[in-house]
């Protein structure tokens, strides 16, 4: 055997690259003001069976993680009948068609806080949850003006200013209730808008009650 056979016998083949999945068909099965069910037929591969996967639509999302001059950052507390509870979430809110996700976010603040952006920095997109919904979540660092003294919040709705310590060792004790707002912290941790005097592992006194 030559030496070129030696190696082209010894020489693993190249791995085959999965097919592409292909989207047979799309349609909407249920339809709300808000979301829209829709069903995709699926074919992982040539000849395979098609199947069914259903997804919520929406309007993406966006997550805000304000600070205002005083270094207070502010939650939301409304009751989330989806789950049947309150909840304590950062300020959020859904993009409006044909708005830009940052004035969304500056709308979204003033509506449920009466802050006022003063700098909005964009902290990333992400897919909300790749597996049922197909919208996004823009995460927002926003450096504000101080708190209106005659804000009156909507009803049923309280808002509350943390420290930053305070909402770092809230998320540790599981009081932060949106997961997906938690990666909006991390995303503000990461990029230094945030300056804790330490991180928390444990829950301790809690900063907030549910």
């Amino acid at each position: 055997m030559t030496e070129r056979a030696k190696q082209s016998e010894s020489k693993p083949a190249p791995a085959m690259k999965p097919a592409t999945p292909q989207i047979s068909a799309r349609r909407v099965e249920l339809q709300s003001p808000f979301i829209q069910i829709v069903a995709r037929d699926v074919m992982f591969a040539p000849g395979e069976a098609v199947q069914t996967y259903h997804a919520v639509e929406q309007a993406d999302y966006v997550s805000i993680l304000a600070l205002t001059p005083d270094r207070k950052i502010p939650l939301v507390r409304q009751y989330r009948p989806a789950i049947e509870r309150f909840t304590w979430e950062l300020p959020a809110g859904l993009v409006d068609d044909e708005e830009d996700p940052a004035e969304s976010a500056r709308r979204e603040l003033e509506e449920e806080t009466g802050l006022r952006a003063v700098a909005v920095h964009a902290l990333g997109t992400a897919f909300a949850c790749p597996g049922r919904l197909g919208n996004r979540i823009h995460s927002f660092f926003v450096e504000t003006g101080a708190p209106p003294p005659d804000f009156q919040a909507e009803p049923g709705m309280e808002v509350k200013y943390l420290t930053e310590d305070d909402l770092l060792q809230a998320t540790a004790a599981g009081d932060i209730s949106a997961q997906l707002q938690v990666g909006t912290l991390l995303q503000a941790l990461l990029r230094g808008h945030l300056s804790p005097s330490r991180l928390f592992s444990a829950p301790e006194n809690p900063a907030i009650r549910r």
